[in-house]
């Protein structure tokens, strides 16, 4: 008998905080009808703005949320629905 692998569930690209940031974006713009504004992040997540530009930041860099530049209220998530977590 041969030995097969069992290949390992696919590992989600974000951390669980960017993950969290990433179900938050989604949440509100379900609930609002539009994207949170950066101190909405201040708020849900008792953050300072530049933590919020810097989590926002990163998250543009590694492709999983697109915004407009210098638009209030544009972002929106790119990964996938499936690998984003539950909002804790």
């Amino acid at each position: 008998m041969r030995n097969m692998s069992i290949p390992e569930p696919e590992k989600a690209p974000f951390t669980e905080k960017q993950g969290q940031y990433l179900a938050f974006i989604k949440m509100y713009t379900k609930v609002n009808k539009v994207p949170p504004a950066h101190t909405d992040f201040q708020k849900y997540f008792d953050v300072t703005p530049p933590t919020v530009n810097q989590m926002i930041k990163t998250l543009e860099n590694k492709g999983l949320i697109r915004k407009k530049p210098k638009t209030p209220r544009s972002i929106y998530v790119l990964a996938l629905d499936e690998l984003i977590p539950t909002l804790k």
